[in-house]
């Protein structure tokens, strides 16, 4: 039963059968055999087909809206009881963050946690949010504002600096005050809401968004327009000081970062294990040289 709740879940969130069968990672048909089944137990219809579309009649949204805390739940208990108990620290992380600095930044907390076993995911960071509250991931280490994670203890470990790429790494001055056109991340990720204000004050305007921060910088350095990214992906792809611009951090201009965040929930952030894993963290961070 529990199998075919987390189905129903998940399909009220992306909203198709393939894109359910892909999270779920079982077949198509699998998910239709269990909404089935739940549909037969509560003798009651709880999804309505629009074409590919997938959408919650009122009995399946009332019964989502009732049984997701509850779900969360039992995969926290299920974490806490197994996974901490044997030493091991299921961690979300930014994708952006894990093809960049971190694996070595994670190597360098692993040897001075010996004890721990990590088990690392990659995913956007609203991804890793919503795996958190559902009890998938113990930990997550993501990018973005915290100003609507009320419910997750959110400390911020990082200003990473944000850095322009030139358009096909040819040099270009920029006259003060001047707009600046810029490819750079799309709005639904997390680190857009972190950087958009800062970005109209340096006068940085995005005129195309990729999904990607890699991508967003192999296309700068094929000269498709100045790409914005955080440095730790252009310094990943081996591009010079001299192709990029940093910005900002002048007594009149603010620096432009995006915050790097350690992030739990809080019966899981009180356990000892993720203290010990947030303390390390939180002073390698501070040692990470930015310049």
């Amino acid at each position: 039963m529990i199998e075919n709740l987390e189905t129903l879940v998940a399909l009220s969130k992306v909203g198709t059968m393939m894109e359910a069968s892909t999270e779920l990672r079982i077949s198509q048909s699998a998910v239709s055999k269990r909404i089935a089944t739940l549909e037969r137990y509560y003798d009651r219809e709880l999804i309505e087909r629009h074409g590919r579309r997938v959408v919650l009649t009122h009995h399946g949204t009332r019964l989502v809206e009732r049984v997701t805390p509850l779900l969360s739940e039992l995969r926290s208990v299920f974490l806490e009881d197994n996974a901490l108990r044997k030493g091991k620290i299921i961690v979300g992380v930014s994708e952006a963050i894990l093809s960049s600095w971190g694996p070595d930044f994670f190597g360098q907390i692993r040897h001075a946690l010996p004890e721990v076993e990590f088990q690392f995911h990659a995913q956007r960071s609203p991804v890793v949010l919503d795996r958190l509250r559902s009890g998938e991931y113990m930990v997550g280490v993501c990018t973005g504002s915290s100003d609507s994670d009320t419910d997750l203890v959110s400390e911020v470990i990082r200003q990473e600096p944000m850095v322009l790429i030139l358009s096909g790494l040819k040099k270009k001055k920029f006259a003060v005050g001047e707009t600046i056109p810029v490819l750079t991340i799309e709005s639904r990720s997390g680190a857009w809401t972190s950087i958009e204000d800062t970005m109209r004050q340096l006068k940085l305007v995005r005129v195309a968004s990729l999904e990607s921060f890699f991508a967003v910088a192999q296309m700068a350095v094929s000269g498709f327009g100045h790409g914005l990214v955080p440095i730790g992906v252009a310094r990943t792809l081996g591009v010079e000081d001299r192709h990029l611009i940093k910005l900002g951090g002048t007594d009149t201009m603010p620096s432009l970062t995006r915050p790097v965040r350690f992030v739990a929930r809080k019966s899981m952030f009180a356990q000892a294990l993720v203290r010990s894993f947030y303390l390390e963290a939180a002073r390698l961070a501070a040692d990470m040289d930015d310049t």
